[in-house]
């Protein structure tokens, strides 16, 4: 009997089609601020498989934390267009450069110095937005979002989008929306309620308070959590989280919960003091693909299919009329509200006056370039 590599040599055809839209490179797109690149799979015992690969896509912008200019989106979109036609790649890696941050969602420099002001535009963003969510919620392939860091905004929306989220336990997730001139409708408001219930989407949506990597393991939103941190060559968990405790005295569950006051400044120093090493999150990531790869590749992907539904008919029920309303939002509280994170400085902060502003439109005060400029973190003196 002929052994399977004879088979593959005598039979697999001569010439095969190219199923890519473009032939240039990723990088090529967004001087190299994404990075497309095939890493030999391998197998749960660590052995490189022959001809085989798991796509990495690597956002390259760790000076803005990783946040998506338009080129950047359009390179994205791309790359997972080439990763899911790649007859040899067997899962895709989507992650950062760094340990700072997994992707803290659009650039606000680019929206605060192009985008504010002009919805026609904003418009024509947001459709490569949506491309770029669909994208990974369309690939062929199983995605592992490694979360390298902070995963806020849209980042956590794109991150969402992923069928696995690894990450290490110093990273920070959650939404910016409402406390930055916009609302979390670039996917958070249709996947939240769906993976983590509508109660908890709601405070993460509305409230935008960052939470822990140890609470979203325990939310749902995350499939595994590593630490990052060394103290003296050792392993410990992230000393700004109570992960040694699951309730507290009156029996509410405390785990993953930031620490507070004296206690997670000293976790802070710590952290300073230690080193970060992202060998166990790498490790973990490795030992999820080699699962993934000893599977019948066409049932893998329909079982993605399937089980992506729900996070898929939210997201296709509700994206277009998304879009028509970030594009609007742009002339009054986006407009506002990127402004002043891309000018504030960590003295004035990078917030607006709200109170001031829900003042001035509870009597009727218009929007005007005058009432802007006086919402300004730093303008009231």
């Amino acid at each position: 009997m002929a052994t399977t590599d004879e088979i593959i040599k005598r039979t697999a055809p001569s010439h095969l089609i190219d199923h890519n839209l473009i032939d240039r490179e990723v990088e090529s797109l967004c001087d190299g601020m994404v990075k497309y690149e095939k890493r030999p799979a391998k197998r749960k015992d660590g052995s490189v498989v022959q001809g085989l690969y798991n796509a990495w896509i690597i956002f390259n912008n760790p000076k803005q934390f990783n946040s998506y200019t338009t080129d950047m989106v359009k390179a994205t979109i791309l790359a997972f267009r080439r990763a899911s036609v790649d007859r040899e790649v067997s899962a895709v890696v989507f992650t950062g450069v760094g340990e700072k941050a997994f992707c803290t969602g659009g650039n606000t420099k680019e929206y605060a110095e192009y985008y504010a002001g002009n919805p026609q535009e904003y418009r024509q963003y947001m459709r490569l937005f949506n491309d770029m969510v669909s994208a990974i919620l369309g690939c062929d392939k199983p995605v592992v979002c490694r979360v390298n860091g902070m995963r806020i905004g849209g980042g956590q929306e794109i991150g969402m989008a992923c069928d696995f989220s690894v990450a290490h336990d110093l990273a920070n997730f959650g939404q910016a929306g409402p406390k930055h001139g916009s609302a979390a409708i670039g996917g958070a408001t249709d996947f939240l309620p769906v993976m983590i219930g509508c109660e908890q989407a709601m405070v993460s949506g509305t409230l935008c308070e960052p939470f822990s990597a140890h609470k979203a393991a325990r939310l749902g939103i995350i499939a595994d959590v590593v630490p990052a941190l060394k103290i003296d060559g050792k392993f410990v968990p992230n000393p700004t989280v109570v992960t040694d405790k699951f309730i507290d005295e009156y029996g509410r569950v405390i785990h993953g919960e930031f620490r507070t006051g004296t206690q997670f400044k000293e976790g802070l120093a710590l952290i300073k003091e230690g080193e970060i090493d992202l060998s166990m999150l790498d490790q973990k990531v490795e030992e999820l693909c080699a699962k993934l790869i000893d599977t019948f590749p066409e049932c893998m992907t329909k079982s993605l299919e399937e089980l992506r539904k729900p996070k898929l008919n939210a997201w296709n029920a509700n994206k277009e009329n998304s879009r028509a309303w970030l594009a609007l939002n742009m002339m009054n509280e986006a407009r506002t509200g990127f402004r002043a994170f891309n000018e504030g400085t960590k003295e004035t902060g990078r917030e607006i006056e709200f109170v001031k502003l829900r003042q001035g439109l509870a009597v009727g005060t218009p929007w005007t370039e005058e009432l802007v400029e006086s919402l300004m973190p730093g303008a009231q003196g």
